[in-house]
């Protein structure tokens, strides 16, 4: 016997006890074929927006047609709720909103505390903020719709 033989002969018997029997608690028999190999389940499809959408339309049809049993059936067809991709309402976002540099346009990091202007880095505050004149800080605000008007 060689050495390759010597060596799965060895693998063969110490795997051996670590086999386990078919009927076993740990195998559940329902996903076990005839012949021992098991049941290959069928990938999961995610659905798409056009079928979300109809699905809810028909949801939404159902219970308006449960609710309203007792009236006309030209009643019923005026109580239908028509579902389109421009209907459907999303919640407001969790996630919080980015916040720009009002001089740059980069990701602003800071924000002035005399005037509110958000700006990216110390270089940009040192240059344009910070000697800028009264009237133009309120004319960047109201670039970004966050300017206040005294009255």
């Amino acid at each position: 016997m060689s050495t390759n033989d010597q060596r799965l002969e060895y693998l063969r018997q110490v795997a051996a006890p670590n086999e386990i029997p078919v009927p076993s608690p740990y195998k559940k028999p329902q996903l076990q074929h005839a012949a021992g190999a098991p049941k290959k389940r069928g990938f999961r499809r995610h659905k798409n927006a056009r079928q979300l959408v109809s699905e809810e339309l028909r949801r939404i049809n159902a219970a308006l047609e449960a609710s309203v049993v007792g009236e006309p059936p030209n009643e019923r067809k005026k109580l239908r709720v028509r579902v389109s991709h421009f209907s459907v309402d999303a919640p407001p976002s969790i996630r919080p909103t980015k916040r720009y540099c009002d001089i740059t346009g980069l990701a602003a990091n800071y924000k002035s505390p005399t005037n509110n202007l958000r700006y990216y880095n110390a270089e940009i505050y040192q240059m344009v903020v910070k000697p800028m004149a009264p009237g133009v800080d309120q004319e960047y605000l109201k670039l970004r719709g966050a300017n206040f008007v005294l009255k």
